[in-house]
């Protein structure tokens, strides 16, 4: 079972300066290889294999020292290995009947976004501190014990100039079994952020819409931001003020979720909730904002992931079942039922129906229903959707071609 932990680092000037180095290193080898692929692609029409950029590092840390002087070795193979996987994503979205895949074409970094290298070996902890190779120790704030085999560990940079770190470990298959046995439907919203069924009683939970309480800060900081001319000093220092504004909103937001995500799993065995398409419910620009600002798709992937830590199951029913127009009581389903109708009447057996609660006590249902027939399994039902895509690269499934007079031509262009 593989284990991750985000852990705060302080380093020191020299060691800041040592990671811009390193960082610096990464993404020009990232920015290299990506060149060479799109144009052995426009050439070929074939992808070109991971072994063959790999093996120019030997000649490109020749004709450029600072590859070698500056980064550490393994750091620039992960940085192939991560170029070859969002290359292999991007072509299963391409090659799917409906467009849609795990990730879009891999784009070229710059030194101005959030920056990360990874060690795949050699980090290990010492005390109070993160040895990392060309380094040294590092000054690192362990929250939790590190357990486990230390797998991988990704440094991260913030657009606040914060450090982080990311420890990937290998632990043994220790689960703990939950203290609840509810089982919970769930309905999301936006004006409730969640309204849970238990089966006996509803309980609601409010939206904190947490992007609308910094509003006006981070627009007054942002028309600062505009004003300021490019590339001096005192733009980058307002660039960092909005940035501090979004990380705070974020934080709350992650900090919400969590809390509550904990809490609902330790009341329950089995939750229940809708496989929603934000994707699609985003593109309604009165709504948007909204709706990207509530974090439905994190909250979810949280119950998802804390639920297999204690053996309970997430079922996520089809987004097309008519939750919020069923009657729970005699199963009626109503023609029309407009987003402003927060109370109605059922029309068959004359029930008063709160909107938020019937519909989290269907998903229940629906979802129990689900569980018994497919004997206890985890059934997770998704409607392939279409969309466009405009990505260039186009044709089937990736193939793989050795290209050997291309290194000089990639060098040249590359410098």
């Amino acid at each position: 079972m593989l284990k991750a932990t985000k852990v705060r680092l302080y380093p020191t000037t020299q060691q800041e300066i040592a990671l811009a180095k390193s960082f610096g290193c990464a993404r020009w080898y990232w920015n290299y290889a990506l060149n060479a692929c799109i144009q052995h692609y426009e050439e070929t029409g074939k992808s070109l294999n991971k072994s063959v950029y790999k093996a120019y590092l030997p000649q490109l840390k020749v004709e450029h020292p600072w590859l070698k002087q500056d980064c550490y070795s393994s750091v620039l193979q992960c940085v192939a290995i991560n170029l070859d996987k969002a290359y292999k994503n991007f072509f299963v979205r391409v090659a799917s009947p409906s467009g849609e895949g795990r990730a879009k074409f891999p784009k070229f970094k710059s030194k101005n976004h959030k920056q990360s290298i990874q060690y795949p070996q050699n980090v290990k902890i010492v005390g109070n501190c993160l040895n990392i190779p060309k380094m040294g120790e590092v000054k690192t704030i362990f929250h939790r014990p590190i357990q486990g085999k230390i797998k991988t560990v990704t440094i991260s940079k913030t657009p606040t100039d914060k450090y982080f770190a990311s420890i990937l470990c290998e632990v043994e298959g220790e689960s703990n079994q939950s203290t609840g046995d509810k089982t919970l439907g769930i309905d999301l919203g936006l004006k409730e952020f969640a309204i849970v069924h238990d089966g006996e009683q509803v309980t609601k939970y409010s939206n904190p819409k947490h992007l609308r309480r910094h509003e006006k800060n981070l627009a007054r900081k942002q028309k600062k931001f505009a004003r300021k001319v490019k590339g001096s000093k005192s733009r980058q220092k307002h660039k960092k003020l909005v940035a501090k504004v979004h990380e705070r909103v974020s934080n709350s937001r992650q900090d919400f979720l969590h809390k509550l995500s904990r809490k609902l799993v330790d009341e329950s065995q089995v939750i229940i909730v809708e496989n929603l398409n934000v994707k699609g419910m985003v593109r309604n620009r009165k709504l948007a904002k909204s709706i990207s600002d509530v974090g439905w798709g994190t909250f979810v992937n949280f119950l998802d992931y804390k639920l297999k830590q204690q053996d309970g199951q997430l079922i996520e029913i089809g987004r097309f079942f008519p939750s919020s127009k069923t009657c729970s009581c005699c199963s009626h389903v109503v023609d029309e039922l407009t987003l402003d109708v927060r109370e109605w009447d059922c029309p068959s057996c004359n029930t008063h129906h709160d909107r938020d609660g019937n519909a989290a006590l269907n998903i229940r249902k629906e979802g129990m229903r689900i569980l018994q027939n497919n004997g206890g399994g985890n059934p997770v039902i998704a409607v392939p959707r279409k969309s466009k895509t405009n990505n260039k690269p186009q044709g089937g499934k990736a193939s793989i071609v050795e290209a050997g007079s291309l290194h000089s031509t990639v060098l040249s262009q590359c410098r």
